[in-house]
């Protein structure tokens, strides 16, 4: 079936020649096309034509995108979406000088979430979810990851992961699984971490592999979660089974997690707070996604990701909002890119790779998606303006008014 998207002011391809990332300099290259519409064939970007020639095309389905920019489908690559209940009782404790790891260690923290959790049916997160992701999807969002991690038992981390399997049969977009059973120690085993670590690796993992109930296996290196040796036990297995990883690190100390990313080839190192200067010579000579999450640090009132420092070295950096309850409640991605560009210095044009083809990349679909480019997915971010620097301008305001995943309008209606 051939539709096609026509006359939109400009279509920004973030074309990558191939490369299917953005790293250093190159983020800022986004590659703007004006005067062309976009053909569709079978879920494929087919062309680029010119609008002179729309008249050939005239027996096929013309949507008009007149007056709108259309972007990649935007791609949000780090979430903790999928939880149950509130922390705003610790929102207050913050706002009274408690900092996030005190109440973590006084027993609140993402424990709190896991008791919710525990206590919620299938069925009431699945309900709960649901207009989340209706949310992200009315953003632009084509494609999205969803971390487990608030069940930190055997029984409560499957019902987690099957969950997100049954989110990604019902919404149109593509919806990740990442296993994160390495979120936090659970109480019941704060003073027996070896049974837990075995619990994981022996237990949890074997089964998810089998299943396959997720494609990535993350883990929190942290002083109050897990150390870089106890990462390493989880990491050998799940790349025995299979899975691919990703790492929370340098969040609040910097511990070696740089170097435990690379050692296992992570398809991204999130975070990065507190990243020290020759580790970020060391990431940004790899291959790993750097994944910035400037929410937290709005939310905590925690330093910025050192983003311009990591551009300058030529790392590849992407951007997520880490939607969660207790550190960034935030599901505003045009939010965090406005946070992005003001308080960590990223250029317009910066902030915009980061949110499609490396935020792809960090979840292993930039050779599908993120992109623009004949061959690929035909996932679309279509946005009520002219210019596509109000994208970033409007903070917290969504100009996005079309969603189309696979050639379909999946959403349609008026920018906030």
């Amino acid at each position: 079936m051939i539709k096609i998207f026509s006359n939109a002011s400009a279509i920004i391809t973030v074309d990558t020649n191939g490369i299917n990332y953005k790293r250093g300099k190159s983020l800022d290259q986004i590659n703007l096309i004006s005067g062309h519409s976009i053909l569709v064939e079978d879920s494929i970007i087919k062309d680029f034509i010119p609008n002179h020639s729309l008249s050939k095309y005239s027996k096929y389905e013309c949507i008009s995108v007149k007056d709108k920019i259309i972007l990649p489908g935007l791609v949000e690559s780090h979430t903790h979406t999928l939880f149950f209940g509130s922390r705003s009782k610790e929102f207050r404790k913050r706002l009274d000088g408690k900092s996030y790891e005190e109440i973590a260690a006084s027993g609140g923290g993402i424990n709190n979430t896991v008791i919710a959790v525990r206590n919620a049916s299938f069925d009431e997160l699945i309900n709960t979810v649901k207009p989340r992701i209706e949310y992200f999807i009315s953003q632009g969002i084509t494609t999205m990851e969803i971390k487990s991690g608030y069940g930190l038992d055997f029984d409560n981390e499957i019902k987690l992961l099957r969950t997100i399997k049954r989110l990604n049969e019902i919404f149109p977009i593509d919806i990740i699984a990442t296993f994160l059973g390495a979120h936090a120690y659970p109480p019941e085993f704060k003073g027996d971490h070896d049974s837990y670590l075995n619990l994981i690796t022996n237990k949890m993992l074997p089964f998810i592999a089998k299943n396959n109930l997720a494609e990535f296996c993350d883990a929190f290196c942290e002083k109050t979660a897990f150390s870089p040796n106890e990462v390493n036990l989880i990491f050998d297995k799940a790349l025995e089974l299979g899975l691919n990883v990703k790492l929370h690190t340098d969040q609040f100390t910097s511990m070696n997690g740089i170097s435990t990313a690379i050692k296992y080839k992570a398809f991204s190192a999130d975070h990065l707070e507190v990243i020290t200067e020759a580790d970020i010579k060391n990431i940004a000579a790899s291959e790993i996604v750097c994944t910035l999450l400037p929410g937290v640090s709005f939310f905590l009132n925690h330093p910025y990701a050192p983003a311009k420092k990591l551009i300058e070295e030529n790392a590849i950096i992407a951007l997520s909002t880490d939607y969660n309850p207790g550190s960034s409640n935030i599901a505003n991605l045009s939010l965090i890119m406005s946070i992005a560009a003001l308080k960590m210095g990223m250029t317009v044009e910066q902030v915009i790779s980061a949110v499609t083809i490396n935020a792809a990349k960090a979840v292993n679909r930039n050779n599908i998606s993120g992109s623009l480019e004949i061959g690929k997915k035909a996932d679309f971010a279509i946005f009520c303006t002219n210019d596509y620097t109000d994208i970033v301008y409007n903070i917290g305001r969504n100009l996005n008014c079309m969603t189309v995943k696979n050639g379909e309008i999946i959403y349609s209606g008026q920018s906030n």
